[in-house]
C-alpha cells in the first residue's frame, strides 16, 4: 500500500504541474490576444479585417465542437448564422429593441433552432451532412416567404442609423473570448471527454454509462449558440441583412475550411486555421482579385493533401508530448 501511495503522489503532482502550465499558457495567450484586439481601433488598424477575423475564429471554434468533439459534419451550419442575423434585425427594426438587448435573443434563437434540428443527431456521416444542408435551405425558404413587413422581402432589413462599428467590434471580441473560454473549458471537462468518447465509439460509451443522447445534445447546442450570435453582431456591424448573404453556403464552406486547416478536435487548431486562412485570403484578394477563390481553393487542397490533420493536428502528431501544454 505504501509503494502504491508513493507512486500515485508524483503522478498527481505531475498532473497538477501540467494543468498549471496549461492554463497559464492559455491565460497568457488570451491576454495578449485581448490586448491586441483592444488596440486595433485605438491605433487605426483595419477594423473590418479584424472584425471578420474574430468572427471566423468564433465560427470555426464553435464548428469544432460539432465536428471535432462530436463527430458531425453539419453542411447546413449557416442556418444558425442566418437565423441569428434575422432575429437581431427583426427585433431592432420591427420591435424597437436596443441592439445590445436584441443580441442575446439571437443566441437563444440559435439554441431553439438547434433543438428543432436535434432529431437529426441520430443520423451520422454523409446522411447527417445532407439533411443539415437541406434544413438550412428550408430555413432560408421560410424566411424568404414570410411577409415582407416582417423580414423585408427580397430587399432584406436595414437597421437604420444604429450602426456602431467600434462598439460592435468590441462586442464581437467579447463573444470570441467567451467562445474560446467555453471551448477551453469543454476540452478539459467531463462533457468534453464524454463527447470524444461518443464520437469515437457511441456503443462503447453507452456501455460505460455515458448518456449518449444528452451528451450529443449539449455539444450540439453549444455549437449552435455562437454562430447565431455572430450572425446578429454581423448584421449590426453591416447595418443590413438579407437572405442572400445571411444564408450563403459560402459561410459554411469557409467555416469548415478554417476549422479543418488548423486541426479539428483541438482548441488552438481552429484559431490557427482561421488566422492563417483569413490572412491568406486577404493577401490573395489584394494581389489577385479576379482569381481569389481559385488560388484560395488550390491552397486549401494542398493543405489537406500535405497536412491532413491540419496545422496544429499535424504538429501534435509529430510532437505528441506537446499535447500536455497545447489545448
Amino acid at each position: 500500500m505504501q509503494a502504491e501511495g508513493s507512486g500515485s503522489a508524483p503522478r498527481a503532482a505531475e498532473r497538477d504541474q501540467t494543468r498549471r502550465i496549461y492554463f497559464t499558457l492559455a491565460a497568457l495567450i488570451g491576454g495578449l490576444v485581448s490586448i491586441y484586439f483592444v488596440l486595433v481601433p485605438v491605433f487605426g488598424f483595419n477594423l473590418a479585417f479584424h472584425f471578420y477575423l474574430m468572427l471566423w475564429i468564433t465560427m470555426a471554434s464553435a464548428f469544432n465542437v460539432a465536428s471535432g468533439f462530436s463527430g458531425y459534419m453539419p453542411f447546413g451550419y449557416v442556418a444558425f448564422y442566418g437565423v441569428g442575423a434575422f432575429t437581431t434585425a427583426i427585433l431592432v427594426q420591427k420591435l424597437g429593441f436596443p441592439v445590445l438587448a436584441a443580441l442575446p435573443f439571437s443566441g437563444i434563437a440559435g439554441v431553439v433552432l438547434g433543438l428543432l434540428f436535434a432529431p437529426t443527431l441520430r443520423l451520422s456521416g454523409i446522411y447527417f451532412a445532407i439533411v443539415s444542408l437541406a434544413l438550412a435551405g428550408i430555413c432560408r425558404l421560410i424566411i424568404t416567404n414570410m411577409p415582407a413587413r416582417i423580414t423585408g422581402g427580397s430587399f432584406g432589413l436595414q437597421l437604420g442609423s444604429r450602426a456602431e462599428p467600434v462598439l460592435s467590434f468590441y462586442v464581437m471580441m467579447a463573444v470570441m473570448l467567451l467562445a474560446l473560454g467555453t471551448i477551453l473549458w469543454l476540452s478539459r471537462s467531463r462533457l468534453g471527454k464524454a463527447l470524444r468518447a461518443v464520437r469515437d465509439d457511441a456503443e462503447a460509451a453507452d456501455m460505460m454509462g455515458v448518456n449518449v443522447v444528452r451528451v450529443r445534445l449539449h455539444g450540439w447546442l453549444i455549437a449552435a449558440f455562437f454562430p447565431a450570435l455572430c450572425g446578429g453582431i454581423e448584421a449590426w456591424y453591416t447595418n443590413v441583412v438579407d437572405t442572400e448573404t445571411a444564408f450563403n453556403t459560402l459561410t459554411t464552406a469557409k467555416t469548415v475550411i478554417y476549422a479543418v486547416a488548423g486541426g479539428l478536435g483541438t482548441v488552438t487548431g481552429p484559431i490557427v486555421g482561421a488566422i492563417a486562412m483569413v490572412w491568406l485570403d486577404e493577401l490573395i484578394w489584394r494581389q489577385f482579385p479576379r482569381v481569389n477563390l481559385l488560388i484560395l481553393g488550390s491552397a486549401t487542397v494542398l493543405l489537406v493533401l500535405f497536412l491532413p490533420r491540419g496545422i496544429v493536428g499535424t504538429l501534435l502528431r509529430r510532437r505528441p508530448q506537446w499535447r500536455r501544454y497545447i489545448p
